[in-house]
C-alpha cells in the first residue's frame, strides 16, 4: 500500500508551469491559456500551475499527417513515443503509447476532466491502456500533456502524467481533406474531417465533428529465402512475392464527438459529450510453408486429402478486426453558498471482434473452413463523480486558498466472448498431428469466455496554499478502496518559487499507483511465431495468473503497481524567449511483467489440454503475468522557444530534449525473462529531440521540423532462443508550405520524413522477410508526401 509519510517528508520546490502551446506551424510558445490539468483552481493559467504542462493547440494537431492523435503527440513531446507493430495481433490497430518510458498504462487519460475507458486489448507486456486511436481530431480544442506523478489528485494509472483532451466549445464551421502517399507508391490515405458549433442561449453551445480516414497497406518486405527455395523446388506452383506483407495495416475509420453545454439557470449549467468510433483493419501473419508447416501433414482420419489442394503455395493467415468505441458522459456544475460543484456520470465500452481469413483449423481437414470469427473482447467502465471546491481566506496568506474535495465510484468489466467452434475446437486429425484451432490466431474458447470485474471507491482532499507572493504549495491526499487488492493511499505535495517575474522553480513529491485490470487478472490467450534460425512455427500460451496452473508454475495474485515520484526544475523568460529544463524521478515497485517461458513437456499439455486452452495440443511454451520488477526512471525535459518579428513577418522556433533511463533494480530471474528487462531499459531510446522553425509572411507560411530519436534495442522471443539487436539513431526531417488562399480556404502541402530516411535493417528478421523492426520507436515506411485543402468559416 502507497504511504503519504514518504512525500510529506520530502522538501518540494516548484515554479509556474513552463507552458507549450504548439502553434499551426509547430512553433512553442508562453501562453496564459487557463489550464485544468494538474490543478482544482479555476483561475490558474498555464504558466502559473505548480507543475509542467504541455498545451498542445488544435492547429499542432493538424500539422502532423496521422489521423492518430498518438503519432500527433510524439511529433512535438519528446517524452511520448508510441510504435507501430505490424503482425503482432490486437496491437497492430490498438498501438501502445508511453510517457517518460513507463507502460502505456501508467498514464491516466482524461476527456474534458473526466477518465476515459481502458481498450479491450491487452498489450504484449500486459499492458491495458486507453485506446487514443479511437478519438478523432476534428472536434479537439487543445490536449494537455501534464508531465508529473499524479495519482494523489487522479487515482490510479497517473504514474508517468495525465492527459487531458479538450473538446471543442466553439461556434461555425471547420473542415479538411487531405491525400497523403508514400514515396514507395504505397499507403495512400485519405482523411476529411469538419466540426460544426451552434450556440444554445446565453453561453451554451453544442458541437459535432467527424473524422473519415482510409488508409492503404504497406509493405517493407522482401521475399523469405525459404519460399524463393520452395519455389525453386517446385516451379509449377505460383508463390506470391512476397509472401507475406510487413508493414502498416488496411484501415478504415469513423470517429466522431459531440460537446454540449447547456445553461439552466444563473448559476448552474448540464453539459454532456460522447465520443464514438468504428475501426476495420486487415494485417498479415506469418507465411506457412508447404514443406515445413504441420498442417500440411496427411492423415488416413481424412483419405485423400491434404491442405494442399487449398493452399498449394503456402498461405499467410490475413488477421483482422472490427472494433467499436464508444463513450458518453453527463452532469451538473454551478455555484451554491461558496462552492464550486460538479456532480458527473461516465460510461464507457471498447468492443474488439477478431476475424482471421484465409486461415485452416486443420485438425478438421475438409470440414474446416477458411474464414473464423476468434471472439471478442470488451471493456466496460461506469464513474460516478461528485467534486466541490471554494476560495477560504485566511489571514496569514497572500490571498485566498482554494480547498477542493471529491468522490469517486467507479467499476470496470471485462468481457470474453467465444469465437466460432472451428476457432477453438480440436477436431479428429489432431491425434495424427495436424493443429487445432484457427491457425495464426485460435480463437477464444467456451472455456476462456466469461465476465469479470472490479469496483472502487476513493475520496481526496486538495488544499491549495499561496502563502506569500512569491512562494506557494499544494498538497492531495487521496484514498482507494478496491473490491479486487483492498485498500491504497497516496499524497503529493508542490510547491512553488518566483524570484522574479521572469525566474522560478518548481518541484514536487507524490506517492502513486496502478491498480490490476480485471482484464489483467483473468485473460488468457495464445499465439503463434515463427522461429527464425529453424523457420518452424511455434505456439505461445499466456495464462491467467490465477489459472491453477500458473499458480503451479510459480503465478500468484496480481498487486498493484506503487510509485514514488520526485520532480524538480526551473522556468525562465526574457522578451520573446522562454525555456524550461525538469528532472524527474519515478520508482515503481512490484511493475508488472510476463514471466518467463515455461517449456510445455507432455505432461503440462495433457493439463492445458484438459483446460480447455485452445491450441494446447501444439503449445510449446506458456508464460503469465506477475508483479516482479522494480524499477527507477529518471530522465530531464528540456525545452526552449521563442517568437516574434522577423523578415517583415512573425517567425518561431522551438527546441525540446528529453533524456530518459529506466533500470530495474530488483527482480527475481525465475519469474521474468530477460527480454522483458531488457525491453524496459532500453527497448525505448535513451535520447529523442525535436527542433523546428516557422514562419509567416503575407498570405504564405511554413514550417521545417527534426525529429531526432537516439540508440534503442530490439528484444524478441523466438522459439526458446532470444534475438536482440542494437539500433543507432536517426533523424527524420519534415517540411510544409502553406497559402491562405481566401479568408476562409488554406492549401498546404508537405512531407514527413523528407529525406526518406529509413533505420538499420534488423538482421536478426532476415530469414522472414522483414527488413526493419517492428518495434521501432518512429515510422520506418519512409518518406510521405501529403496536400490538404481546409475550410473555416
Amino acid at each position: 500500500m502507497s504511504t503519504v509519510a514518504w512525500g510529506a517528508l520530502a522538501l518540494a520546490l516548484s515554479t509556474p508551469v513552463q507552458a507549450r502551446q504548439i502553434t499551426a506551424e509547430g512553433a512553442a510558445t508562453e501562453v496564459d491559456t487557463v489550464v485544468v490539468t494538474g490543478t482544482r483552481r479555476v483561475d490558474r493559467t498555464a504558466f502559473e500551475s505548480a507543475a509542467p504542462v504541455d498545451v498542445v493547440s488544435a492547429e499542432a494537431l493538424k500539422n502532423t499527417v496521422s489521423d492518430e492523435i498518438m503519432d500527433k503527440l510524439a511529433a512535438t513531446t519528446p517524452s511520448f513515443n508510441v510504435q507501430r507493430l505490424p503482425a503482432a495481433d490486437g496491437q497492430a490497430f490498438v498501438r501502445p503509447a508511453t510517457l517518460r518510458g513507463l507502460s502505456p498504462d501508467q498514464t491516466l487519460v482524461l476527456v474534458n476532466g473526466k477518465r476515459r475507458h481502458r481498450s479491450a486489448v491487452l498489450g504484449g507486456r500486459g499492458q491495458q491502456g486507453v485506446d487514443l486511436a479511437s478519438l478523432g481530431t476534428s472536434g479537439i480544442e487543445r490536449i494537455e500533456v501534464l508531465r508529473d506523478g499524479a495519482s494523489a489528485q487522479y487515482g490510479s494509472d497517473a504514474i508517468a502524467g495525465v492527459i487531458n483532451i479538450i473538446l471543442s466549445d466553439k461556434t461555425g464551421f471547420e473542415g479538411y481533406s487531405q491525400f497523403g502517399r508514400y514515396y514507395a507508391g504505397d499507403g495512400d490515405k485519405t482523411e476529411i474531417g469538419g466540426r460544426y458549433g451552434l450556440a444554445i442561449g446565453q453561453g451554451g453551445s453544442l458541437v459535432g465533428a467527424i473524422d473519415y480516414t482510409n488508409a492503404e497497406a504497406t509493405s517493407r518486405t522482401r521475399q523469405r529465402p525459404d519460399a524463393v527455395a520452395f519455389q525453386t523446388a517446385n516451379p509449377t506452383i505460383k508463390v506470391p512475392n512476397p509472401v507475406q506483407r510487413w508493414g502498416q495495416p488496411d484501415r478504415e475509420v469513423w470517429r466522431g464527438s459531440l460537446n454540449l453545454i447547456l445553461p439552466v439557470g444563473d448559476t448552474t449549467e448540464a453539459y454532456a459529450f460522447a465520443t464514438y468510433s468504428d475501426m476495420h483493419g486487415v494485417t498479415d501473419f506469418n507465411w506457412r510453408n508447404p514443406s515445413t508447416d504441420t498442417s500440411y501433414r496427411t492423415s488416413p482420419v481424412f483419405p485423400g486429402w491434404s491442405l494442399n489442394q487449398i493452399y498449394p503455395a503456402g498461405f499467410s493467415p490475413k488477421f483482422g478486426q472490427d472494433e467499436t468505441n464508444a463513450s458518453i458522459n453527463g452532469g451538473l456544475r454551478g455555484e451554491a453558498m461558496g462552492w464550486s460543484w460538479d456532480a458527473s456520470a461516465g460510461w464507457g465500452k471498447d468492443k474488439v471482434d477478431y476475424f482471421l481469413n484465409n486461415s485452416i483449423n486443420a485438425s478438421f481437414g475438409p470440414q474446416s473452413p477458411t474464414s473464423f470469427d476468434a471472439g471478442s473482447l470488451i471493456q466496460k467502465e461506469a464513474t460516478l463523480n461528485l467534486d466541490a471546491s471554494r476560495p477560504l481566506a485566511w489571514s496569514f496568506l497572500a490571498k485566498p486558498a482554494n480547498l477542493a474535495l471529491g468522490l469517486e465510484a467507479r467499476k470496470e468489466t471485462y468481457e470474453i466472448e467465444a469465437g466460432d467452434r472451428y476457432s477453438w475446437d480440436v477436431g479428429p486429425g489432431a491425434p495424427a498431428g495436424l493443429p487445432s484451432g484457427s491457425n495464426g490466431f485460435p480463437g477464444y474458447a467456451p472455456s476462456q469466455a466469461g465476465s469479470w470485474d472490479q469496483t472502487s471507491y476513493a475520496a481526496y482532499v486538495d488544499l491549495d496554499l499561496p502563502i506569500t507572493d512569491k512562494f506557494g504549495a499544494d498538497v492531495a491526499v487521496r484514498h482507494e478502496d478496491f473490491s479486487e487488492f483492498g485498500q491504497t493511499t497516496d499524497g503529493k505535495i508542490a510547491a512553488r518559487y518566483e524570484f522574479t517575474p521572469n525566474f522560478a522553480i518548481r518541484g514536487a513529491v507524490s506517492t502513486g499507483f496502478r491498480a490490476p485490470t480485471a482484464g489483467q487478472i483473468n485473460n488468457t490467450r495464445t499465439s503463434q511465431g515463427l522461429n527464425t534460425t529453424t523457420l518452424l512455427l511455434f505456439t505461445s500460451g499466456r495464462l491467467s495468473p490465477i489459472n491453477p496452473i500458473s499458480v503451479a508454475l510459480g503465478g500468484k495474485p496480481l498487486e498493484p503497481e506503487e510509485s514514488k515520484n520526485l520532480s524538480l526544475g526551473f522556468v525562465f523568460r526574457r522578451g520573446g524567449f522562454t525555456g524550461s529544463v525538469d528532472y524527474y524521478r519515478i520508482e515503481v515497485d512490484n511493475r508488472f511483467a510476463v514471466s518467463p517461458n515455461f517449456t510445455v513437456t507432455p505432461a503440462l499439455r495433457a493439463q492445458l489440454v484438459a483446460a480447455g486452452v485452445p491450441g494446447a495440443d501444439s503449445l510449446t511454451t506458456v508464460s503469465y503475468f506477475t508483479n516482479s520488477f522494480d524499477t527507477r526512471t529518471q530522465g530531464v525535459d528540456a525545452v526552449a522557444s521563442w517568437r516574434g518579428a522577423l523578415w517583415g513577418g512573425r517567425a518561431g522556433a522551438t527546441a525540446a530534449w528529453n533524456w530518459n533511463d529506466t533500470k530495474v533494480t530488483r527482480s527475481k530471474l525465475t519469474e521474468v525473462s530477460k527480454l522483458a528487462r531488457v525491453n524496459l531499459e532500453d527497448g525505448l531510446p535513451q535520447n529523442a529531440a525535436n527542433v523546428s522553425f516557422d514562419y509567416a509572411r503575407g498570405i504564405f507560411s511554413g514550417m521545417v521540423r527534426a525529429r531526432w530519436s537516439g540508440e534503442w534495442t530490439d528484444a524478441q522471443a523466438n522459439g526458446t532462443a532470444d534475438l536482440i539487436q542494437t539500433f543507432g539513431g536517426r533523424t527524420l526531417v519534415d517540411l510544409s508550405v502553406s497559402a491562405q488562399v481566401t479568408d476562409a480556404i488554406k492549401l498546404t502541402v508537405g512531407a514527413e520524413n523528407l529525406f526518406d530516411t529509413y533505420p538499420t535493417e534488423a538482421t536478426f528478421q532476415a530469414s522472414r522477410g522483414l527488413i526493419y523492426s517492428r518495434n521501432a520507436p518512429y515510422d520506418t515506411d519512409g518518406g510521405l508526401w501529403y496536400a490538404r485543402v481546409s475550410a473555416k468559416f
